[in-house]
């Protein structure tokens, strides 16, 4: 194989691989669309306000049992 077939099929690997490159960070950053690191920081975010939303609401439901039961004792 010549030095010349050699570099061409090594260009077109390299181009090759730079494309698909180019797809990953595309898809990573999202290059105008929401990418997966943009995504995947709003579901860390819904999870924690929905964490905060689940500890709110045992709270009120424990709040109001013992209310509940405070009247109950208190006749």
């Amino acid at each position: 194989m010549s030095e010349c077939s050699q570099f061409e099929q090594c260009q077109n690997h390299f181009e090759s691989i730079h494309r698909k490159l180019d797809r990953l960070d595309e898809a990573v950053r999202g290059n105008g669309r929401p990418g997966i690191q943009l995504r995947l920081d709003r579901l860390e975010q819904d999870a924690k306000r929905q964490s905060k939303l689940t500890w709110l609401i045992i709270g009120a439901a424990i709040a109001a049992l013992a209310s509940g039961l405070v009247a109950w004792m208190a006749g």
